[in-house]
């Protein structure tokens, strides 16, 4: 199962693009600098792995001189509320990142959870979802870990506060998995667990947690989450005071080192 919007719909609507782009004569990264976006950018639209979006479907029209096409195949997509609006594009950043820095204080990050873990979110959530609905955004989750083995998997730098490991969600049996699954996941090269202790007396990040992302154009963007929406930050001020943040939390917080031995102790009281 799909952590995309409309995979299915999005490879149709990709291979259009590739299409008629040939047809006009243009490479991929021909096409790219007509727009000032990276070849990168049309592969991944071409391949359903990036929605094509409404008003860069107008202008390729307007190019190509696909009288429309492009634009009513964006418009007539099927919706699958799988992953909300406000989320989508995150996760389009997310799965293409060269760098992830993420900061978590009510539950674990989706990259790290497992499925019982996860399940346990799912089931948490008021109103109530229905079973099948659970586990369509169970599947959806653990999809989004495939960034952790592909080629060039991203550098991904994890503060997660203490309590968030010593809650029980799902409990004991999905407790001491997700434990077993940390500490297994503290040792993949790339990867930089680290845990915000309790009793700590400045904390760089009481505005609530955060995600940090480095594109493959090497541009940082910032990604925020409400109760009931989300903002994906382009701004570079307002990145550069979240990444500041960041590297208070990474000095606050114990060592990758140190949050092994701690995983390690929290595995020994099981």
């Amino acid at each position: 199962m799909s952590t995309r919007k409309n995979a299915s719909a999005m490879k149709m609507v990709g291979a259009l693009l590739s299409l008629y782009r040939q047809a006009a004569g243009y490479t991929q990264r021909s096409l790219g600098e007509h727009f000032c976006i990276s070849e990168q950018q049309i592969a991944s639209i071409e391949q359903g792995r990036r929605p094509l979006k409404p008003d860069l479907a107008e202008h390729l029209d307007e190019l190509l001189c696909t009288k429309g096409a492009l634009s009513v195949a964006v418009s007539r997509m099927p919706e699958v509320d799988l992953v909300p609006l406000w989320a989508e594009e995150f996760l389009d950043r997310e799965r293409e990142a060269i760098a992830i820095s993420s900061y978590e204080n009510q539950v674990l990050p989706g990259l790290l959870q497992t499925e019982g873990y996860a399940r346990a979110v799912f089931r948490s959530r008021i109103p109530v979802l229905r079973e099948d609905d659970i586990e369509r955004h169970v599947a959806a989750r653990v999809e989004r870990q495939a960034l952790f083995h592909c080629d060039e998997p991203p550098i991904t730098c994890f503060v997660i506060w203490e309590a968030v490991l010593r809650d029980r969600l799902g409990g004991e049996q999905v407790h001491l998995e997700q434990l077993r699954h940390l500490r297994e996941q503290s040792e993949r090269p790339g990867i930089a667990l680290q845990v915000l202790p309790l009793g700590r007396t400045a904390h760089a990040a009481l505005d609530g947690p955060f995600v940090l992302l480095e594109t493959p154009e090497h541009q940082r963007l910032a990604y925020t989450e409400t109760q009931r929406g989300s903002q994906l930050i382009a701004n570079p001020d307002e990145v550069a005071i979240l990444t500041q943040r960041c590297a208070m939390l990474r000095s606050q917080a114990l060592t990758p080192e140190d949050t092994r031995n701690l995983l390690d102790r929290l595995l020994g009281e099981q």
